[in-house]
């Protein structure tokens, strides 16, 4: 039975209960703080009574079961030492009528507390199965300062460079993308479906300048590099905790319940799974360029046009595995590289603090960078860091030595350096000239090998 072996502990393997998304022993020592987590999150804030309760219920099941199995055995063994006994006076002839009517009554006590011990067997699993669901409802317990609300109650916290003024109509991406010979969206349709693209030409090699870019500063960061499957393991998925919330958005590979994932993150933060860490030296930072791929179920209309909003692209992700007493600096200096990142590329954006109803279940506090999209007058997201404190290593069993030597459950960090297709959109609508060329910026172009791209 899964939930049972360690009813009051905090710490099993994950990957032996993926309900253990947050810290139990936190919930019922602190359930206002969990509650007040929930109800920033605008999710059930009730649950958290119903946890108690479950666990209430479970703890108590399975310390009955314990009691009454610890019984059992002493009852077997009396049962065997009465069948000894009478069997020994059968074989001297003496007379066993009282060590017959004893065996029978030690086998019918033995009989009710077997069946016992089963019936309480059965409700601890059903009890464990009940408080592991109840668990899969809370997310991750947002930091202090988080602002509560939806996706329009974000705080800005900083704005950086300078938009763009036009003295002629500027055109959009797709626009520009067509006249540089760059987007084909057409041929994408044709071939895959909608929400499918072809980068050709000098947006192909925009892609990959944008990959080499981002995995160039990862070296100078000191981020170690990973190559990482595309493919993973159910467990994989939901220990990231991309499956509770957002099944919706992911594809299943159902002959080989195998997922495709829509960011790296998933296989970095499952790359130390079911390990003890050595982070005597420091956090652990690695960085992953990946083909990814996303469902965007629930976006029907919503970024039709062009390339901001697709089923697959490239992007390069950094992760970090440290002690949860570092995960906040680990989080600054991941927003730190992003604005590197954006920097270089001369764009105008600005960071937002994400409110905590649009954090998603993993993330205890989230910053996007998103940068300014002229022909559409706002602000999009390019690049977004989350802190997930201990929420995915407690799944994955990932875990560090403290200093008393005892395994600890570490936290994880993730940020995206870029993908490929928004930043495009970015960097051509942004960029733009009169004359339907767009200026590279000084960063990229070591690896474009041109200062401007022309219409063709």
């Amino acid at each position: 039975m899964g939930s049972r072996g360690n009813p009051g502990g905090d710490r099993p393997p994950a990957t032996t209960s993926l309900a253990r998304v947050i810290d139990i022993k936190f919930l019922r020592e602190n359930p206002d703080a969990v509650k007040a987590s929930q109800r920033a999150r605008g999710e059930d804030e009730t649950v958290v009574d119903k946890i108690l309760d479950a666990d209430k219920a479970r703890r108590s099941s399975l310390s009955e079961f314990e009691q009454l199995r610890s019984q059992q055995k002493s009852v077997s063994k009396n049962v065997g030492a009465v069948m000894g006994r009478l069997n020994k006076a059968k074989k001297a002839g003496e007379d066993v009528t009282a060590l017959e009517a004893e065996a029978e009554q030690a086998r019918t006590e033995a009989a009710a507390l077997a069946a016992r011990v089963k019936e309480l067997d059965a409700a601890a699993d059903t009890e464990g199965e009940t408080f592991n669901q109840l668990m899969r409802q809370v997310g991750n317990i947002v930091v202090d300062g988080v602002p509560a609300g939806g996706e329009e109650n974000f705080r800005t916290i900083e704005e950086r460079g300078a938009k763009p003024t036009f003295d002629f109509e500027p055109l959009d991406h797709l626009a520009l993308g067509e006249l540089l010979g760059a987007i084909d969206m057409e041929r994408g349709a044709k071939v895959s479906g909608s929400r499918f693209y072809y980068l050709k030409g000098v947006g192909a090699q925009l892609s990959q300048a944008l990959m080499a870019y981002c995995q160039q500063i990862a070296r100078e960061e000191g981020l170690t590099g990973l190559v990482v499957p595309n493919l993973v393991l159910r467990r994989t998925m939901a220990g990231a905790g991309f499956i509770d919330s957002h099944a919706d958005e992911v594809y299943l590979l159902e002959a080989d319940d195998l997922f495709l994932t829509g960011t790296s993150e998933v296989a970095l933060a499952g790359y130390h799974a079911d390990e003890i860490l050595d982070l005597s030296n420091g956090p652990l930072r690695y960085t992953a360029t990946s083909t990814c791929y996303r469902r965007e179920a629930g976006s029907y209309g919503k970024d039709t046009r062009g390339i901001f909003r697709v089923h697959q692209f490239n992007k390069t992700e950094m992760f970090v595995y440290c002690r949860p007493e570092d995960a906040e600096a680990e989080h600054d200096r991941l927003l730190t590289i992003e604005k590197r990142v954006l920097d270089g590329l001369e764009l105008p954006y600005r960071i937002i603090d994400v409110a905590a109803g649009d954090l998603g279940g993993p993330a205890a506090r989230k910053f996007d960078c998103e940068a300014w999209v002229p022909t559409q007058e706002t602000y999009r997201e390019l690049t977004s860091t989350s802190n997930c404190t201990t929420y995915q290593a407690r799944r994955l069993g990932v875990r560090y030595r403290g200093a008393d030597g005892k395994p600890e459950i570490a936290a994880t960090l993730n940020g995206t350096m870029l993908t490929d297709t928004r930043p495009i959109v970015a960097l051509l609508e942004n960029h733009q000239q009169a004359d339907g060329s767009v200026k590279v910026p000084a960063a990229l172009q070591p690896f474009m090998g041109t200062d401007v791209l022309k219409p063709v």
